[in-house]
């Protein structure tokens, strides 16, 4: 605040800063304006009618639900509803203390669960130096030996067409990986106005058109929702047997199988993978309460960091645009327009495919506090509790430090 203050009162100095800003939003969003056209959309005629594989290759969509009592049923019932010829679902039960288990072998039980097409594995105790999630999908792999494996939540539904496009289209494009962007079922403003500040700033968390280049080893995705990989890949990197101790392990995955030379694709797809994320912006913020801080690595000083940049590069245009214009044509006041005019180009770019509405950049501040809020309350938190509680398991920091690779 003190620096903002020192800033406004210094015209010319703040108006430097809001342009040098202004030019950084600029160059990013430019580029994302040319490039994403150029990212698949599975809804496209071109894919719909893609040449289908001869024989389809065998598919195992691998389900880990701990207390998912409320979901798990339409999710499942969801998947089976699919048209996929060679279609397995492995459903893991981890541990839950709901009834997600007995519903679990309710669904397994109907006439169209029949001949293994979903099985259903129950974990009733953790083994040591494992996260839940991760030891319940390659639990769920050893039962398996299908050719493609797609990595999903307990709470995603999906239209009865997606997996052939999905596999037609990394066949095609002979992909060793493929992440369909979820859409995310919103209710409420807050969820809204959160959401389209993750969408803005979005630019600066990764670029989709540079996924499939091989050079560009920064550039990489892995998505809960709709992570699916070649059996030969998953075996060939170790598995998640790799990512024992790894809270974000489907970007962790993602990376390891771009950084190795594997080929790695993404496209949109509105609606054909669906989940709801979480019930209003504090839901989201509680969702991103185990994520923040293990993104940054559990490194303090590096998530205090992007901290004050969030602050300098989300929060300045805003301020901009009251400060009077003192030196027209480069007052801060214009260079705070200037980005706003490009992020709300960006979002209606977005939004055929998210259907978010760019109305809501008006509350563009609102959703930067949240996030800052987020990463404050991930960081505080883990450290108070001395490690990441995640579905009622509480895993040492220590622990999860010593085995967290590198993410960038």
């Amino acid at each position: 605040m003190h620096a903002w203050k020192f800033l406004l009162t210094a015209p010319h100095l703040f108006a430097a800063l809001a342009w040098l800003i202004a030019i950084a939003w600029l160059s990013r969003i430019v580029q994302a304006l040319v490039m994403l056209p150029r990212v698949p959309d599975l809804l496209r005629p071109e894919y719909a009618a893609a040449s289908e594989p001869t024989p389809w290759p065998s598919l195992a969509v691998v389900v880990p639900a701990r207390n998912e009592a409320k979901a798990i049923t339409a999710t499942l019932q969801n998947l089976l509803a699919g048209d996929y010829p060679h279609l397995q679902i492995i459903a893991v039960d981890d541990r839950s203390t709901d009834a997600t288990g007995t519903l679990m072998e309710s669904v397994a039980a109907q006439p169209n669960a029949k001949d293994g097409k979903l099985r259903v594995l129950h974990v009733s105790e953790l083994p040591e130096g494992w996260l839940g999630k991760p030891h319940a999908m390659a639990l769920a792999v050893q039962a398996t030996q299908a050719d493609w494996l797609l990595f999903t939540d307990a709470d995603v539904l999906f239209t009865p067409n997606v997996f052939r496009r999905a596999i037609a289209f990394a066949e095609k494009s002979r992909a060793d990986h493929l992440v369909v962007y979820p859409t995310l079922i919103l209710k409420g403003i807050g969820e809204h106005l959160f959401l389209a500040f993750f969408q803005s700033f979005s630019v600066w968390a990764g670029r989709a058109w540079k996924i499939p280049d091989p050079r560009a080893k920064r550039d990489f995705i892995g998505v809960g929702a709709f992570n699916l990989m070649r059996r030969s890949v998953y075996d060939a990197l170790g598995g998640y047997e790799s990512f024992r101790m790894e809270v974000l392990e489907d970007m962790c995955m993602g990376q390891r199988i771009k950084q190795s030379g594997y080929r790695q694709r993404v496209a949109f797809g509105r609606d054909m993978v669906r989940v709801r994320w979480a019930e209003s912006a504090m839901g989201i913020v509680e969702n991103l309460t185990k994520n923040m801080f293990a993104a940054f690595r559990f490194r303090i000083s590096f998530l205090l960091a992007v901290c004050v940049g969030v602050v300098l590069l989300c929060l300045t245009p805003f301020v901009a645009l009251f400060v009077p214009g003192h030196a027209f044509p480069f007052a801060a006041c214009w260079a705070g327009v200037a980005t706003f005019i490009a992020l709300l180009l960006l979002n209606l770019r977005y939004w055929p495919h998210t259907r978010i509405s760019p109305w809501y950049l008006v509350f563009f501040p609102v959703g930067t506090l949240l996030f800052l809020y987020a990463m404050l309350r991930s960081m505080t938190l883990t450290l108070w509790r001395g490690g990441v509680i995640w579905r009622g398991t509480l895993y040492p920091l220590a622990e999860l430090r010593r085995h967290a690779g590198r993410l960038e």
